[in-house]
């Protein structure tokens, strides 16, 4: 299927009440929770990105259910999935689509690429250069994607999630700070405890559980529970307190959260509220999101500690409203 040149209305499903946004979301998590053993905090918070209308960079070592993850989500929501091998020989055009010309037609057509998905998975997407990193930039920040001066809106809902290998650093492209930048949040999975390692064996005995997995909502109640957290509450004290946490990061970092990173911290806690029943923030829901989504933003000088212990100070230090 061709999508659509970009058109300047969009249709708007109209929102769940909170209660039902949140069990749908409590739903999924429990699914998810059938093919991932543990890491009940990162799926939350994948689920919390995903609300919050973000996208997630997950990074660790390899083998321990990145891939897994986002395929469990995709089809719980019972969304369209497509995956990309990012490698230092990928182009642009292979994630974004390209114009080919129909010698019947004797006109160019365009055929969407992988781009084109309400998941999609950007494997390993530190592997590629950065021209190609880049194509996903426009498609992250503004949902539509622009070949030879057309532009192509994206499936809605549109939802990132990228793995990036954290070894072997010598064979991969560091991913540049705008990037990063458009990352809701960046979570770590980890290796499993030794009784969660034993229940996964379990598991893999005959088919995998993805196989036997089973959409659990639709895209449709996906994007209705998007347009509820777009409207919970958020009142000024709040507001003025995730700003002095930002603040905090700038005046004691080389790079601090930048005013994309305040907006993501306050959808994250709108998104958290949601999963909570309530249809108002309060500052726990911004203190509960705060680590996986200002860390990654943050840039110290050498030898100034790490990113996540200035994050715990500016919330030891910010007065709390």
């Amino acid at each position: 299927m061709v999508p659509e040149p970009m058109s300047d209305t969009q249709p708007r499903a109209e929102p769940l009440p909170v209660s039902d946004a949140g069990a749908v979301a409590r739903d999924v998590i429990e699914n998810v929770g059938r093919v991932i053993v543990g890491n009940e905090a990162a799926i939350e918070h994948l689920l919390v990105a995903m609300l919050g209308r973000g996208h997630v960079l997950l990074e660790d070592v390899p083998g321990v259910g990145k891939t897994m993850l986002a395929r469990a989500v995709a089809t719980s929501f019972e969304c369209e999935f497509k995956r990309v091998q990012f490698t230092p020989d990928l182009l642009p055009s292979d994630i974004t689509g390209v114009n080919v010309f129909n010698q019947k037609t004797r006109e160019f057509e365009f055929r969407p690429g992988p781009v084109f998905a309400n998941v999609l998975l950007g494997d390993e997407i530190n592997r590629a250069p950065p021209k190609t990193q880049s194509a996903l930039l426009e498609a992250m920040e503004e949902a539509q994607v622009t070949v030879d001066g057309t532009t192509h809106k994206v499936p809605n809902p549109f939802f990132v999630v990228a793995t990036q290998n954290s070894v072997e650093r010598d064979r991969t492209y560091e991913l540049p700070a705008a990037e990063l930048d458009r990352f809701t949040m960046k979570l770590h999975l980890g290796y499993p405890s030794e009784q969660e390692e034993h229940e996964v064996l379990g598991r893999m005995v005959g088919d995998h559980p993805i196989a036997e997995l089973d959409p659990v909502a639709t895209v449709d109640q996906l994007v209705a529970a998007r347009r509820t957290t777009s409207e919970v509450t958020v009142e000024e004290p709040i507001r003025a307190y995730v700003t002095s946490l930002a603040r905090y990061t700038r005046e004691n970092a080389q790079l601090g959260v930048s005013p994309r990173g305040s907006i993501a911290l306050l959808r994250a806690a709108q998104a958290r509220a949601v999963l909570e029943g309530r249809d108002y923030v309060i500052p726990d829901d911004v203190q509960q999101e705060a680590e996986p989504t200002l860390t990654h933003r943050i840039r110290l000088g050498r030898g100034e500690g790490s990113a996540a212990r200035l994050v715990e100070e500016a919330l030891a230090s910010v007065d709390v409203p």
